[in-house]
């Protein structure tokens, strides 16, 4: 479905990814954060339009440029630690943006599944983290199985209630393979990214059926009404559970904020919107050789491509977003979302445009 959007969305330009990364860069330098962790975070940005998810790219950026303006995002690039006790940790964000904070916590997952064959870090009082796959398949790069999770503010309501009870949590889950496109499942609990009914929006563009409930409970198609109302859990009861599931290993191993605690992302600029992680690495080397892992993954994820279907090749869980990054060095963004990047960057006196 991003893909689709992103293909159909009118009036889109492209950007070669090396420029985008260098204008965002330079952007949240200017705004205060410092040089190294500007860089790292256009690169979570830009990656996340190069892969699909536009949701969670350069479309973010003006908010937390705004954010940093106001001082409700810190400029820390390290996270504090709380607790270290063998495979598992305890980390503490302190407002800090959680694309910093989580690609540490995930690091020291997986430095600790080598040696007790899986770490765990719990991460309270982060800021938005991004797209929750871009941790999982951290740990697939150093050959483990992993799985990232974050809270987000209560926006879905239990099956056939009337009051927003948990978060659309994501949860992401990856597994290295040899040669083809990695396993990398990442979803959201609702049937639609929240991030996602925001681009429909932005695009003028009607949701699918079945998406979100206005403020009434009454299904609706516009993206206006689904924000202020109720995003429906994907699968039911099922999605709804789970959701609650992440929320409360999140927030209650972190000690972090959880359920109405989170605050909205988009709501106050000025106040801080703090929220809780956690980040599992699996060493596959502590259960068998990793070679013969990734050969079976792979010949497992092939089988299932190579699989009868009535509407075309079957794909694996992140694929499509392999495919997108490794298909060309330029992303695709909103003709208007430019326009607004390059009057902010011209209002901070910076020189680097990312349209001419």
């Amino acid at each position: 479905m991003t893909g689709t959007l992103q293909a159909t969305m009118p009036d889109t330009i492209a950007i070669g990814v090396a420029r985008a990364v260098r204008f965002v860069a330079d952007m949240f330098t200017r705004a205060g954060l410092p040089p190294a962790a500007s860089l790292e975070l256009a690169e979570a940005l830009v990656d996340a339009d190069r892969s699909g998810l536009p949701s969670h790219g350069l479309s973010q950026a003006e908010m937390y440029l705004r954010r940093l303006a106001l001082g409700s995002v810190s400029t820390a690039e390290e996270p504090l630690v709380i607790d270290s006790r063998g495979a598992t940790a305890v980390l503490d964000a302190r407002g800090m943006f959680g694309h910093l904070a989580g690609r540490r916590a995930m690091q020291m997952a997986i430095d600790r599944s080598k040696t007790f064959g899986v770490g765990v870090v719990a991460v309270r009082n982060s800021f938005h983290f991004g797209a929750a796959g871009r941790y999982a398949q951290q740990a697939s790069d150093h050959d483990c199985i992993g799985l990232a999770m974050c809270n987000t503010k209560p926006m879905m309501p239990a099956p056939g209630g009337l009051t927003k009870l948990v978060g659309n949590n994501p949860l992401a889950i990856g597994l290295p393979t040899a040669e083809g496109p990695d396993f990398l499942l990442d979803m959201a609990l609702s049937k639609a990214a929240l991030g996602k009914i925001r681009t429909y929006e932005k695009a003028g563009r009607a949701l699918p059926d079945g998406w979100a409930v206005d403020t009434d409970g009454r299904p609706t198609t516009d993206p206006t009404a689904a924000i202020a109302g109720m995003l429906l859990p994907a699968g039911g009861a099922k999605g709804f559970g789970l959701a609650l599931a992440i929320d409360l290993m999140c927030s209650l191993l972190a000690e972090g904020p959880g359920g109405d605690d989170v605050a909205p992302l988009y709501g106050d600029l000025t106040k801080p919107f703090m929220c809780s992680l956690l980040f599992i690495a699996i060493d596959i080397a502590h259960f068998r050789t990793t070679s013969d892992f990734r050969i079976e993954a792979d010949d497992a994820l092939s089988r299932i491509r190579a699989a009868p279907a009535t509407t075309g090749p079957l794909r694996t869980p992140g694929e499509r977003g392999w495919a997108s990054r490794n298909g060309s060095d330029t992303i695709h963004i909103p003709a208007p979302l430019a326009a607004t990047l390059d009057k902010m960057a011209a209002a901070c006196g910076s020189a680097v445009r990312l349209h001419d």
